[in-house]
């Protein structure tokens, strides 16, 4: 199975699913209260643009030395750097996918009946409690967690390498996000929670297929040999939990009305201290 044959099935299927769903709902007039849904496609593209940056030297490097390895005869041989088109292209609707997904999520996961007629009132800081603690303990938590992985990364052995240079990319795009509305993110537990868990499941276990098809391959001298079903390593499931976690606070945090509510004051400050 080529890689773009991967990518038609199994990403862009969903996508045009989700899609015809998004279409359907606006039809029927369907809203998401507690957040700006007429800003969605915007938000989706900064989160795809975003990606394409953040993400380009990372896997560059990933390839460059052998962490990631694709098949000659199943990809166009089309390369950016070291980086096959396909993984390019994959970094955009893997966005979109989950961009798309949490907007399903928005529109279903809704409040009570007495919550939406609080928010109409005007009356949602009712509602949310603002948490600096959790803001602080959850920055605490994410700043731990970097620094053994970066020294894993740096110090320890070859094993290493893969899951060390996730967590060494990933958490410092995180930490604002934490900063910024931790405790907004844990408001909209139940719309966070599903936006990461379900497509980060679901791709997960896409990649035994791509795994078996030796679509790509992980090196195994540097991974820990932590396979589930004897195929699908560790790092990939954290690999994909963690870039739907990217996509999941970011969206959340960007659309929600708490989330652009806490900009605007901040924005008033002139962008003084904390959000």
């Amino acid at each position: 199975m080529t890689y773009f044959d991967f990518l038609l099935r199994f990403v862009f299927v969903p996508i045009l699913l989700l899609l015809a769903v998004t279409l359907w709902d606006e039809r029927r007039g369907k809203d998401t209260p507690g957040f700006q849904s007429k800003l969605v496609w915007r938000v989706i593209l900064a989160h795809v643009i975003l990606a394409l940056i953040y993400t380009t030297p990372w896997d560059n490097y990933l390839v460059a030395t052998g962490v990631w390895s694709y098949n000659p005869a199943l990809v166009t041989g089309i390369t950016l750097g070291y980086v096959p088109i396909e993984e390019y292209t994959f970094f955009v609707v893997e966005t979109v996918l989950s961009g798309l997904w949490w907007w399903f999520l928005a529109r279903r996961i809704g409040w009570s009946s007495s919550r939406v007629a609080a928010y109409r009132d005007h009356l949602v800081e009712q509602e949310f409690r603002p948490g600096p603690k959790l803001v602080y303990l959850s920055v605490f938590f994410l700043v731990s967690i970097w620094f053994f992985f970066t020294f894993q990364f740096f110090f320890a052995g070859d094993e290493w390498n893969y899951i060390g240079i996730i967590f060494f990319w990933a958490l410092p795009a995180i930490l604002p996000q934490l900063l910024f509305g931790a405790d907004i993110l844990w408001h909209h537990r139940r719309q966070v929670f599903w936006a990461i868990f379900v497509p980060g499941l679901y791709l997960s276990l896409l990649d035994i297929v791509a795994l078996k098809a030796t679509t790509w391959q992980i090196s195994e001298s540097q991974t820990l040999g932590i396979n589930f079903f004897g195929i699908l390593p560790l790092e990939e499931v954290v690999f994909f939990f963690i870039t739907n976690l990217l996509i999941g606070f970011g969206m959340t945090l960007m659309l929600s009305d708490l989330g652009q509510q806490r900009f605007q004051t901040w924005k008033a400050r002139g962008f003084k201290g904390l959000p």
